[in-house]
């Protein structure tokens, strides 16, 4: 019985702390830019739920999204993905 309500108390919790994550609330245009070599992005600002503001870059006609400035490494084909990525990690 007390293996059950553990269980079950594991799993409430665990439900509980992913749904407190922080989530992207707006997503923002800030402006265009040219790497030194000439390279075309632009750069957005997402807003999380936990009040934090956190830089995407996007890229190749906003094909590719990447977290951070231009020297990122963690990237996402799609803009909200990159953007939940973003708010998680912040």
């Amino acid at each position: 019985m007390n293996f059950i309500k553990l269980a079950a108390f594991a799993a409430m919790a665990s439900f509980a702390a992913g749904s407190l994550a922080a989530k992207p609330t707006s997503i923002v245009f800030d402006a265009n830019h040219e790497t030194a070599d000439g390279t075309a992005y632009s750069t957005y600002y997402v807003k999380c739920s936990n009040g934090k503001k956190l830089e995407l870059t996007a890229w190749n006609n906003r094909k590719k999204w990447c977290v951070g400035d231009a020297s990122s490494e963690q990237c996402e084909k799609k803009q909200i993905k990159a953007a939940k990525a973003a708010c998680k990690a912040a």
